[in-house]
């Protein structure tokens, strides 16, 4: 396999070197005498191997770099994400060496298409993964126009620097911060040099890109230098002739020009005062504030104070006073009513009644944000308290009832009615106060003890609505009531006041105010608490005509919830359940077991039922299961069917909202959906969007309004408010309980132990049945010692099939998309690592493990450790210190061969264990559980074995699990008791079973 690493170059040419990491080189050779100072990287991939892996590499320059990598002995260290074999650890202590690498050099405009086209046939270091961020991040500033056209002279060039300002500059920051130290191993001892040149060379480039062809040389502007710098800021070619007197003229001008839009250190800031009680006289007090630490605020009266400089600003600024000054004076060109406080010897702030305030608040203020300068106002004028509203006060339609088909007595459309108000921070207004604020002209005025900005229009509007009564249907109220929705007569409603079941959903009350549901006798299992409330609240919904999104944490039993739900009103009519094809068979045994009365049909494979076929299949059953591609494959034909729900399980696999997957199983018609999902947010809040699309329709409104409201303020700027705005809105639509809620742990067992099945790909399926003919055969013909020796071997072959086809082809082939097992165990670790917990992997085979660590460490960004019997005993020691650390970037995966990771090891900060291929000998996998379900383990442990549907694993498994006490005595030296099974047995127990491959 192999690694694909990004060096920047902050040269006089910036550019990028990619190189790769290359998991077959031989490693270092042994040369007698003292090493060179820059030796050459023993596992870098030759430029012929880059060539193959890098798109464009026909227009790049190939090179060889130095660079500064940690090292261990005369052997780099591997990253994270390289898996090598048979070469024995180094030892010794870490400390960086110089080793010189063959590289592709691309430009950054060449840099942006290639990062956009990574090779799949290699995995991607953290290196990588922070430039694409860089990438991104480039193309947003220059979307907005945070950019500013520059000139670099000798010899003179053109270009566009990124303009870094308020949390631009802050989200910088913690960009650097973040930076992974290979990203600038060519130049180790400046790390914002690096960064900033990647960043400058990225904004001319996307700039570049966004202006294409457009020239900015219009007619005869300025002279000649002017014009051919105007020229060069677009199209490929950077450089313009001029001499070096005008191009210093230009840049100084430039300069000039950009002094006021660029921020220095520091900045000066306004801050609104409201006036006291009896008064009317509002003040915008100055002051002197840090750029790069807002905290950091100097008032007028301790500036000018100062003898000299200011010691909180010492490392800042020398000159305080003379820079206050200068920062007003250029304050003074966005506010111009600044003149007046500048007419003083010295200023310290501007005195203002109320028309004045409000033009501050409204006009001033935002364009002295967005000039760079520090603002503070108060808290009350960016919340709705301060502004005149509608409360909307509605009675709830009568109780959900009895659900018919495919729909419900009340549902989202159903009609409520409702009564205008208006109100001021959802307190409703009396008539006196009404009749006082229509006599008035200020454009603000004091109500209740606090400032409401009072618009005339919004006012005539109001009162032409009050105490008027209309209707709605209920889910354009649950909008309004959730702050989703639009203006009423140019006045937003600010509140909602409902009764009933609106009130309860509105209000989150609703899963404390439920009717528990009866689980009917035919359930073959008993509901905890908490997955009772869970029934309830999914049939409440349902019966409200409503889709909802069961967000519990993985091991709380989503399954069962939504099992016993099909259980309780079974008969009512066909559900459609959509999962990932590994789950299926997975949906199908649960059912048999839990549901064992629920007629369950599988509509997969390529024999699957179609036209009449279909429809008469879907009458004749109560659920019908199928997977993500064939409902976006066979939408037409699911259409024709008026499903009583939806239900899709592993959710995330709809977050994109605009694949046609996505829009497909949003177009089938249904009573009801059910989002099933452990992580409702897997990267961004866009996912959260495209989940509660489906759950409910148009609820949250277009996508692009919520990345506008929600996903930016809250994800680009840390908005807390909008935060709590978007968890009060989806509050009642997802339900979400975690391990570490009190109530929920109270009902969870110390240890958790599940199969997990998982389905062969036809990858699998097809090396499966040849093993079993070919060993079959042999077998026959052979006898004693031999015979036992053929047995055990096809044994492994099988299990090593069920694993993956590259571990039993061992060819080095790329992993993704082959296994069964392997998409199963991506899907648990994605849940695991979006709550922040960690997970032990064992497997019998070391080779596997170590292609578990490569695909991982790939796959994840985040380090994987692996744990074999070649691992020295202070090696070994190191891996658990790191993995048992409360650090945050500790390790979060750890994968241990059974024989080396199973005894004499705690490991604790994990709660997750998989067991990826089954020993079958229970108490040496119960030893191995061990590591972490212990003393000093403070939280509930999860443990998960794989088992293959339909192939020798899940028929052991089910006798280990049936007849534990006899199997632990039977199976307990191993697989020895499998050599002496007759050919027949052995036949029925490597025979691949019908249902076990999932295409």
């Amino acid at each position: 396999m192999f690694v694909l690493h990004a060096a920047w170059l902050p040269d006089d040419e910036p550019r990028l070197a990619l190189w790769a990491e290359d998991s077959s080189a031989p490693g270092p050779p042994r040369r007698p005498g003292r090493a060179p100072r820059v030796r050459p990287h023993p596992f870098a991939a030759p430029h012929r191997v880059l060539q193959d892996l890098v798109s464009a590499a026909a227009l790049a320059t190939m090179g060889t770099t130095n660079l500064t990598l940690p090292a261990r002995g005369a052997r780099p260290l591997d990253s994270p994400q390289l898996v090598r074999e048979e070469i024995p650890a180094a030892t010794g202590p870490v400390h960086e060496t110089q080793w010189t690498v063959p590289t592709v050099e691309l430009t950054a405009d060449l840099a942006i298409a290639v990062l956009c086209e990574l090779p799949s046939e290699a995995a991607v270091s953290a290196s990588i993964t922070h430039l694409l961020a860089l990438v991104a991040f480039a193309g947003d500033l220059v979307k907005r126009g945070r950019l500013l056209p520059g000139v670099e002279a000798g010899p003179p060039r053109a270009v566009w620097r990124p303009l870094l300002t308020g949390a631009d500059a802050a989200w910088a920051r913690s960009l650097v911060q973040g930076m992974p130290a290979p990203l600038a191993a060519a130049a180790p001892n400046n790390l914002r040099a690096v960064w900033t040149s990647a960043l400058d060379a990225f904004v001319d480039a996307s700039a570049r890109a966004r202006l294409g062809t457009l020239r900015l040389d219009r007619g005869k502007v300025g002279d000649a230098v002017t014009r051919a710098w105007l020229a060069a800021l677009t199209g490929g070619e950077r450089h313009f002739a001029a001499e070096p007197a005008k191009v210093a003229a230009l840049a100084g001008a430039l300069a000039q020009w950009q002094q006021d839009a660029v921020a220095g250190p520091v900045r000066a800031l306004f801050r609104l005062v409201e006036p006291a009680e009896d008064d009317d006289e509002w003040d915008v007090r100055f002051a002197l504030q840090a750029t790069d630490e807002p905290s950091l605020v100097v008032d007028a009266d301790a500036v000018w104070r100062a003898r000299g400089t200011l010691k909180a600003l010492a490392r800042h600024v020398d000159s305080p006073q003379e820079t206050f000054l200068a920062e007003l004076g250029k304050a003074s060109r966005v506010y111009p009513e600044l003149d007046a406080a500048l007419r003083t010897a010295r200023p310290r702030s501007l005195t203002l009644d109320t028309e004045g305030a409000h033009r501050f608040l409204s006009t001033a203020a935002p364009n002295l944000a967005s000039a760079g300068f520090g603002v503070q106002l108060p808290g009350w004028w960016t919340k709705p308290s301060s502004r005149l509203g509608l409360r909307l006060t509605v009675s709830s339609p009568a109780q959900p009832g009895t659900v018919s088909t495919g729909g419900s007595v009340v549902g989202a459309s159903s009609i409520a009615e409702f009564r205008h108000d208006l109100a001021v921070g959802g307190e409703v207004l009396s008539t006196d106060e009404l009749r006082e604020l229509a006599e008035l002209t200020a454009p603000m005025v004091r109500l209740r003890g606090q400032w409401i900005e009072l618009d005339a229009r919004r006012l005539a509007a109001g009162l032409k609505l009050v105490g008027r009564t209309g209707t709605a249907s209920v889910g354009e109220l649950l909008r309004l009531g959730l702050g989703l929705g639009e203006s009423v007569a140019e006045l937003p409603v600010e509140s909602v006041d409902a009764d009933g079941w609106i009130g309860d959903l509105l209000s989150g009350r609703t899963e404390q105010r439920l009717t528990m549901v009866d689980v009917p006798d035919d359930f073959d299992g008993t509901l905890r608490p908490y997955q009772a409330r869970g029934l309830a609240w999914l049939d409440f919904l349902h019966r409200a005509g409503l889709g909802g999104v069961l967000a519990d944490d993985m091991g709380l039993g989503k399954t069962v919830q939504l099992l016993a739900l099909l259980a309780h009103d079974r008969g009512a009519g066909p559900s459609l359940l959509i999962c990932p094809m590994s789950l299926v068979g997975n949906w199908q045994r649960e059912a048999a077991r839990f549901t064992p009365q629920l007629r369950v049909h599988v509509h997969h494979g390529k024999e699957r039922a179609r036209g009449k076929h279909f429809t008469d299949g879907v009458a004749a059953s109560d659920l019908v299961i199928t997977t993500y591609a064939l409902a976006a494959r066979d939408a037409a034909e699911l259409r024709k069917i008026d499903w009583r729900r939806v239900v899709v399980d592993e959710a995330q696999a709809i977050k994109n909202a605009a694949t046609k997957q996505a829009t497909a199983i949003r177009s089938l018609p249904a009573g009801a959906r059910i989002a099933v999902t452990g992580t409702p947010v897997e990267n961004r809040l866009a996912d959260l969007w495209s989940i509660l699309e489906f759950a409910n329709p148009g609820l949250l409104g277009p996508a692009a309004t919520f990345k506008k409201r929600y996903a930016e303020p809250i994800e680009r700027y840390g908005d807390d408010e909008a935060a709590q705005r978007l968890r009060r809105f989806t509050a009642p639509f997802v339900l979400r309980r975690v391990k570490t809620d009190k109530s929920i742990i109270a009902d969870l067992p110390e240890k958790l132990e599940m199969d997990v099945l998982c389905n062969l790909t036809a990858e699998q399926a097809a090396l499966y049945q040849a093993v079993v003919d070919e060993m079959l055969e042999r077998i026959e013909s052979t006898e004693g010692i031999e015979r036992r020796g053929l047995v055990l071997a096809t044994m492994t072959k099988l299990k090593q099939v069920c694993n993956h086809p590259a571990h039993f082809l061992r060819d080095g082939s790329l992993l993704a998309g082959r296994s069964g097992k392997l998409e199963r165990l991506d899907e648990i670790l994605d849940e695991v690592l979006a709550v922040g917990e960690r997970a032990l992997l064992f497997t019998q085979y070391a080779e596997f493990g170590a292609l578990l660590r490569g695909h991982l460490s790939g796959r994840t960004g985040r380090e994987v450790l692996f744990l074999h019997g070649g691992v020295t005993k202070s090696a070994r020691d190191e891996m658990v210190s790191r993995f048992q650390s409360e650090d945050a970037l500790a390790p979060p995966l750890f994968v241990l061969s059974l024989k080396a990771g199973g005894t004499g090891l705690t490991l604790t900060a994990a709660n997750h264990v998989v067991h990826v291929d089954r020993w079958w000998n229970p108490a040496v996998e119960d030893q191995a559980t061990d590591r972490a379900f212990r003393i000093g383990q403070r939280r509930a442990v999860q443990v998960r074995k794989f088992v293959c549907a339909g192939t020798i694993e899940e028929k052991i498994a089910i006798m280990i699990r049936d007849k534990r006490d006899l199997a632990a005595r039977i199976v307990g030296s191993g697989e020895q008791w499998l050599t002496e099974l007759s050919t027949g047995q052995l036949r029925d127990l490597f025979r691949l079973e019908a249902g076990a491959v999932v295409e």
